[in-house]
C-alpha cells in the first residue's frame, strides 16, 4: 500500500486552522452566550464583521496552513542544523510544490481562464477577473493587495514592525499603539468641531465606498498555530495573535495586559511560503488579500463571488430582482434580508420577547450591520436596484430576468462611480490634487493596474475615521428632533439592525445625516471616545479601540513609515520637529508625536497622514490626497467597464446617468420628499433643501430596446435552472446561456444565428455534484456529503457532533488530543505515487524531520497520532 502524506497542522484541535474543509465553518460568535439574551464580546463582533465569505475563507485557510507548515519546517530544520537556513536549502522544488498542493494554496495561484464570448464584453464578471485581458487577476477578488512600496517587515519577510521589542528604529523602539491613541488621537465626545461645509452623509459614503473596494480578512483562527493558545487569553506574540499591549490600569481590558488582535490572513505564495512559487531563491514578502473586487462596481450590493451573488438574488423573479427581507417592511419599502448565519451576534431590543430576534443583515459586504447608517446606505441601494429592475422590465418586456438583472447592476455600478468621482472625491482631496493626480478622463488604459493598494486601504482611506460623529441623530419630516426617536451615542447603534427596523426605518436616520454636519478632522480632536473607548461595546464586557486597531493593522501589513510615503509622493522628507511644524499647525501635537516617536521617519503612516494640515478646499493633507488621488485614477483608468469608456453605455444613456445623484436615489427609495441638491453639502432646512420634484434624475427610456425577433432563428429555448442573454457583436446575433449557482452548463454556452437557424441546440443546466469534488471537498473528512439540487449537505460523523446552531460541527475529542488531517483525495495520492522511488525517499526523509508536524501513514489507515 503506497503511503499518503498526512499533515498534522495543529495539536490543539483548532479546526479552522487545522485544515478541515470549509464546511467545518468556524463561527466564533456562535457560542452559548448569544443564544437567547446573551451578548457577544467586541472581539467576536469584529470577528463576525471581518469574517470572510466562503472563497476568501478557503484561500485564507490554505495560506495559513501553508505558512504554519513552513514555519514548523523551518523550526525543525534550524534546530537540527543549529543555524538559520531557508527550507529550500534542504528541500526540493518537487516537495515544496507538493506542500503547496496539500495545503490547498496551489489552485489559487493559477491564472484565471477568461471566457471569450459576447457576454463577457457586455457585463463585468462578479469576481472582477478578466477586466484586463492581459492581466486577468488585476482587480479581481481574493487576490493580493497591490504594493506601491516594498513592505517594511522586521525580518524582511513577514514579521510586523513592533513585533520584537529589541528591534530599534532610528535608535528607539516604536511606541505602543495604545499609548499613541491615548496621548495623541483620543478626544472626548464633547470635543467635536463641526464641519461647516459638509453633511454627515459624506462620512457614511466614504465608509460605504471603502467597503465596495477593499476588505482584508483577518485570520480565521482564534488560537496560535504552534501552541494552540487562545488569542483572547494570551499576551504573547505568536501568529496569528499580535496583541496590543496596554498599561495595567487601562479601562479597555478586564485585567489583561493586552487587547486581542488577529493578524490579517496572508495571500497564498507570500511570506514564509513565498519560496513555493516562482524563483525559489527569492522570497516574496507577506502580502494580504483583498476579498472584494477592487473596482467601483457596487459589490456592496451584489457581492464579489458567484456564491454571495447567488445568495443575494431572487432567482424566482422574472424581473431580475434582489432578495429582500420577508418579515419586515419600512412603510411598504424593502429591508435587506437577514444573514443565514444564525444566530448572528447582532444586538437585540431589550424589550423584545425571546422569539423576536432580529438578525444581522446580509448584503454584498459582510460589514453592512456595523452601524445603522451603513445599513441604511446598503438598504438604499438594494431598493434602487429593484426599482431600476422593475422599470427596465416594464420598458423591455422581452428581456429575460438575467438581462434585466445585469442591466440594472450595470446602472447601479455606474452611479457608484459617478457619485464617488464627481461628487465625493473632489471634496476630500481638493480641486488642485484632483487635477494633479486624477484629471480628465481620456479612456481605458490597459497598462494601468486598478488593484487596490495596501497603503490606500490600510491607511489613507481610513482618514474618514476622524470624521465620525459620536452622536446619531434622527429627525422627523420637518427635519426637527423627534421626541420618540432621541439622539443615540454611536456605541448604541453598533450591530443593531433592530433599531432600523423598530425605530422608524430609514427616513429619520437619513434626515439626521443630511441635516447635520460631519465631524471636522482637527489635529487635537481625531477620534472620539465612542471609537477609542467603546468600539463594538454592547454591554460591560470589554471594548476595542479603532485607532489602535488601525495603527496595529498598518504594522501587521508591513506599511513603511510616514517619510517613506512622503518621498513616494514627491513631498519633502521631514527630519526634525521644526520640519514637522511646517506641515502640522498645532505644535502641541507635533511635540507629543516627537515625545513618542523621537524621529519623524518612525511615525506610523496613518497617524502622519491624518494630522497634516488640509490642502485648500480639501479634507485631507498632501500625503493622503496623493495616495487617494493615485488610487482613484487607477480605479477609473484601469477599469474596462468604467461608465465613460466607449461601448459601455450609449451616448444617450451616459447623458441620462449624468443627471442622477445620491439625492435622487434618496428621493426614489424613501419617504423623504425634500433633500439638498447635493447630499454631501451641508444646508439648513428648509431654505437649502429642494422638493424631490425638482431633483433631476435619469430617464430610463434611453435603455428601451426595440425588439425584433430573429426572422430566421426565432426566440431561443429557455433552460431550467438557467437563463440567457441576447448579444450583438460584429453584426452577428448571439445568445449566451448561464446557469444558476450550483448548476453547470452542458452543451454550447453561446449560440449564433446563421442562415440555417441557431448553430447549436440549446444547452441544459445540470446539477453539480459537489460531493465528487476531490480537489477541494465541500465537507470535512469527518462528515458525509449528501448532494442536493443546486447545493449539498454535510452530515457529521464521529468524533463530531452537530453544534447548537444546527449547521456546524463541534469536536468531541479531548482538547489535548492530536488532530491529524488526512488529505485522502485520489489526486493527491496519485501525485505522490507518480514520483520516482528516489524522490519518494527524499520526500519521506524530509517529512520525518517535522517530528509531530508531518507524518507518513498508509492511505488506507484511519487518522491516528503516531
Amino acid at each position: 500500500m503506497q503511503p499518503a502524506v498526512l499533515l498534522l497542522i495543529d495539536q490543539q484541535g483548532d479546526l479552522a486552522t487545522a485544515g478541515h474543509s470549509h464546511k467545518d465553518q468556524f463561527w466564533p460568535w456562535k457560542s452559548r452566550n448569544i443564544q437567547g439574551r446573551g451578548i457577544a464580546t467586541p472581539t467576536l463582533l469584529l470577528a463576525f464583521s471581518k469574517f470572510p465569505e466562503q472563497e476568501s475563507q478557503d484561500i485564507s485557510q490554505a495560506a495559513e496552513r501553508m505558512e504554519m507548515s513552513i514555519q514548523a519546517l523551518k523550526q525543525k530544520v534550524c534546530q537540527k542544523h543549529k543555524r538559520s537556513l531557508r527550507p529550500t536549502d534542504l528541500l526540493s522544488a518537487d516537495l515544496l510544490t507538493m506542500i503547496a498542493n496539500i495545503s490547498g494554496c496551489l489552485p489559487y495561484m493559477l491564472p484565471s481562464k477568461c471566457p471569450n464570448n459576447c457576454l463577457a464584453n457586455k457585463y463585468r464578471l462578479i469576481t472582477g477577473a478578466c477586466n484586463n485581458r492581459e492581466h486577468p487577476r488585476w482587480g479581481a477578488s481574493n487576490t493580493a493587495l497591490a504594493r506601491w512600496l516594498p513592505p517594511a517587515y522586521e525580518d524582511g519577510l513577514s514579521q510586523p514592525r513592533g513585533w520584537d521589542p529589541s528591534v530599534r528604529y532610528n535608535g528607539v523602539q516604536l511606541p505602543l499603539v495604545r499609548e499613541v491613541t491615548k496621548k495623541i488621537i483620543h478626544a472626548s465626545n464633547e470635543a467635536v468641531t463641526e464641519d461647516n461645509l459638509y453633511s454627515d452623509i459624506i462620512m457614511v459614503w466614504g465608509q460605504y465606498i471603502d467597503h465596495d473596494i477593499a476588505f482584508t480578512p483577518q485570520s480565521t483562527s482564534r488560537t496560535t498555530f504552534l501552541t494552540g493558545m487562545e488569542c483572547q487569553m494570551t499576551c504573547e506574540k505568536q501568529n496569528p495573535c499580535f496583541p496590543i499591549k496596554v498599561t495595567t490600569n487601562d479601562t479597555l481590558t478586564a485585567g489583561m495586559d493586552c487587547l486581542p488582535f488577529y493578524r490579517s490572513s496572508p495571500a497564498c505564495g507570500t511570506g514564509d511560503h513565498g519560496i513555493l512559487f516562482g524563483n525559489l531563491s527569492a522570497l516574496n514578502p507577506r502580502q494580504q488579500i483583498n476579498g472584494l473586487t477592487s473596482f467601483l462596481d457596487a459589490s456592496t450590493v451584489y457581492g464579489s463571488t458567484p456564491a454571495i451573488e447567488n445568495k443575494l438574488r431572487n432567482l424566482t423573479s422574472k424581473e431580475g430582482l434582489l432578495r429582500v427581507n420577508n418579515k419586515y417592511y419600512d412603510n411598504h419599502l424593502e429591508y435587506l434580508p437577514f444573514t443565514d448565519q444564525i444566530p448572528s451576534p447582532c444586538a437585540q431590543d431589550s424589550n423584545a420577547s425571546e422569539d423576536e430576534r432580529i438578525e444581522c443583515f446580509m448584503a454584498g459586504d459582510s460589514r453592512s450591520s456595523e452601524v445603522t447608517s451603513l445599513a441604511a446606505m446598503h438598504t438604499l441601494w438594494l431598493r434602487e436596484h429593484n426599482r431600476l429592475a422593475r422599470a427596465l422590465k416594464n420598458i423591455n418586456g422581452h428581456w429575460t430576468a438575467e438581462t434585466v438583472y445585469q442591466e440594472a447592476r450595470k446602472i447601479v455600478g455606474a452611479l457608484h462611480q459617478i457619485i464617488t468621482l464627481r461628487d465625493y472625491i473632489p471634496k476630500i482631496i481638493g480641486p488642485d490634487a484632483f487635477n494633479l493626480y486624477i484629471g480628465l478622463y481620456t479612456g481605458y488604459d490597459p497598462t494601468m493596474n486598478p488593484t487596490v493598494s495596501n497603503i490606500f486601504s490600510t491607511a489613507a482611506f481610513r482618514f474618514g475615521h476622524a470624521t465620525i460623529q459620536p452622536i446619531v441623530r434622527r429627525l422627523n419630516a420637518q427635519y426637527l428632533d423627534d421626541p420618540e426617536l432621541p439622539n443615540l451615542h454611536l456605541h448604541e447603534v453598533f450591530f443593531s439592525p433592530w433599531r432600523l427596523i423598530k425605530e422608524g426605518g430609514l427616513d429619520p436616520l437619513l434626515r439626521g445625516l443630511l441635516a447635520h454636519s460631519a465631524k471636522l478632522q482637527v489635529q487635537d480632536q481625531l477620534l472620539n471616545e465612542e471609537l477609542t473607548e467603546k468600539l463594538f461595546v454592547l454591554s460591560n464586557n470589554g471594548s476595542l479601540d479603532l485607532a489602535s486597531l488601525n495603527l496595529q493593522r498598518g504594522r501587521d501589513h508591513g506599511l513603511p513609515g510616514y517619510n517613506d510615503w512622503r518621498e513616494f509622493c514627491g513631498l519633502p522628507k521631514l527630519e526634525t520637529q521644526t520640519d514637522l511644524n511646517t506641515v502640522i499647525t498645532n505644535h502641541n501635537v507635533t511635540e507629543k508625536i516627537m515625545e513618542l516617536y523621537h524621529n519623524p521617519s518612525n511615525i506610523d503612516v496613518w497617524l502622519g497622514g491624518l494630522v497634516e494640515d488640509f490642502l485648500p478646499h480639501a479634507r485631507t493633507g498632501p500625503l493622503f490626497a496623493c495616495i487617494i488621488g493615485k488610487q482613484m485614477k487607477a480605479l477609473r483608468d484601469g477599469d474596462r467597464f468604467w461608465w465613460e469608456n466607449d461601448n459601455v453605455f450609449t451616448e444617450a444613456q451616459k447623458h441620462e446617468l449624468k443627471k442622477h445623484s445620491l439625492s435622487r436615489v434618496i428621493c426614489d427609495n424613501t419617504g423623504i420628499s425634500e433633500v439638498p441638491a447635493d447630499a454631501f453639502l451641508l444646508g439648513k432646512f428648509p431654505q437649502d433643501f429642494k422638493h424631490c420634484d425638482n431633483i433631476p434624475g435619469m430617464n430610463l427610456e434611453a435603455w428601451q430596446e426595440f425588439y425584433q425577433e430573429e426572422e430566421i432563428c426565432g426566440t431561443p429555448k429557455s433552460v431550467a435552472n438557467g437563463d440567457f442573454v441576447y448579444c450583438s457583436e460584429f453584426g452577428k446575433s448571439t445568445v449566451t446561456y448561464s446557469c444558476q449557482y450550483g448548476f453547470q452548463l452542458q452543451g454550447e454556452e453561446q449560440l449564433t444565428c446563421t442562415s440555417k437557424g441557431w448553430n447549436f441546440e440549446a444547452p441544459v443546466c445540470i446539477d453539480i455534484n459537489e460531493c465528487e469534488n476531490e480537489i477541494n471537498p465541500p465537507c470535512s473528512p469527518s462528515a458525509k456529503c449528501i448532494n442536493t439540487k443546486g447545493s449539498y449537505k454535510c452530515l457529521c460523523t464521529d468524533p463530531y457532533k452537530l453544534a447548537e446552531d444546527g449547521r456546524t460541527y463541534a469536536e468531541t475529542l479531548p482538547k489535548d488530543s492530536l488532530v491529524s488531517i488526512i488529505l485522502r483525495t485520489r489526486k493527491q495520492v496519485k501525485d505522490y505515487e507518480s514520483l520516482s522511488h528516489q524522490k519518494k525517499q527524499t520526500v519521506e526523509a524530509s517529512l520525518t524531520t517535522w517530528g509531530s508536524q508531518v507524518l507518513l501513514s498508509s492511505s488506507s489507515s484511519s487518522p491516528s497520532p503516531t
